[in-house]
């Protein structure tokens, strides 16, 4: 098995389980964890196709800096909103914040 195929199979085992944690945990900060695991296996699938094929290495180096910066950039934006709404609710669990519908 070529080491691209282990890169790529360790990369939609990380999609996988950030599907699996974002299906099944009940906080918010839980579900974005889960995104965070699958934007890491987005960015390890960019990086070991672009070093281990013929293409130019610094092209996957660069896409992956961008996913890395989107994850930062979305980790900030929800780690606020989280806050936000622990303040007014009190709890950070998807069950309780029903109200919000209302």
């Amino acid at each position: 098995m070529s080491p691209l195929v282990l890169y790529h199979l360790v990369a939609v085992l990380l999609l996988a389980f950030g599907i699996l944690g974002l299906t099944r945990r009940r906080t918010l900060v839980g579900m974005l964890i889960s995104v965070e695991l699958m934007l890491n296996g987005a960015g390890l699938s960019i990086a070991a196709s672009s070093i281990l094929t013929e293409a130019d290495p610094v092209v996957g180096q660069i896409g992956t800096l961008f996913v890395m910066g989107l994850a930062a950039a979305e980790a900030t934006i929800l780690l606020a909103v989280i806050v936000v709404i622990y303040r007014r609710f009190g709890s950070t669990r998807t069950s309780d914040l029903n109200t919000l519908q209302e």
